[in-house]
């Protein structure tokens, strides 16, 4: 199963009301593992970069100026993502600058059921709690001392680690505590192992046998060992 861990980040908060993006960063989850293939793209918003918005994330118009525009790359990008599910913390956020994007461009939209919201999940999670990126990584001990200013492939990397928290743990079960995958009309016997066809041979000597006997002798005739 292919996940996607994508973030954004903006020169503001509607882009109705003409705000852009200027990064997009995602890191790719093959069954919830990490690959190392990951997408980077700083964008051109082609407008002036509001000094609140620069605050957050420090992507200023001198850095931006150079960068291809979003028409340049959104085809790359929605080709990078294909039907993967998107896995982003406040969902309705991102998708709706993304699509806007893509609105513009004429490409196609991504659905809304796409995306899974880590926020929704955390709050779901932990009713009453933080649930901000920051907050999460105090919860599960995640190191996020690099985050100092926002920035969407070091926070795609950061929200990888929570979301795997988030749905159980980073520690992979390997599969191990499900069972069989069973179509209609089959049987599945329970499985057990088949006796060895010869024993080991046992691994302690004989004088250390002999001193363990001796040691059972010794804890008189209630001893555990001599009832078996």
């Amino acid at each position: 199963m292919r996940e996607i861990v994508l973030d954004t980040e903006t020169t503001g908060f509607d882009p109705e009301s003409g705000d852009r993006i200027v990064e997009i960063g995602a890191v790719e989850l093959i069954g919830h593992v990490a690959t190392g293939k990951t997408y980077h793209q700083y964008i051109n918003p082609e407008r002036s970069m509001p000094q609140e918005a620069f605050e957050v994330h420090g992507l200023g118009d001198d850095f931006l100026r150079d960068k291809p525009r979003f028409a340049q790359i959104g085809r790359a990008f929605l080709d990078f993502i294909g039907d993967s599910k998107l896995i982003i913390h406040n969902a309705a956020f991102d998708i709706k600058f993304l699509n806007a994007e893509l609105k513009w461009m004429q490409l196609p939209q991504i659905p809304w059921e796409q995306a899974i919201d880590t926020l929704a999940i955390a709050r779901k999670k932990f009713p009453g709690s933080p649930a901000s990126l920051d907050a999460l990584c105090r919860r599960f001990n995640i190191d996020n001392s690099s985050r100092t200013l926002h920035g969407a492939l070091l926070d795609s990397e950061i929200l990888a680690e929570v979301y795997l928290e988030l749905i159980g743990g980073r520690q992979p079960d390997f599969a191990l505590s499900t069972g069989p995958q069973v179509g209609s009309g089959e049987v599945v016997q329970q499985w057990s192992p088949k006796p060895r066809p010869k024993p080991l041979p046992p691994r302690i000597t004989e004088k250390e046998a002999a001193a363990h006997a001796d040691f059972v002798r010794k804890l008189g005739d209630d001893s555990l060992w001599l009832k078996t």
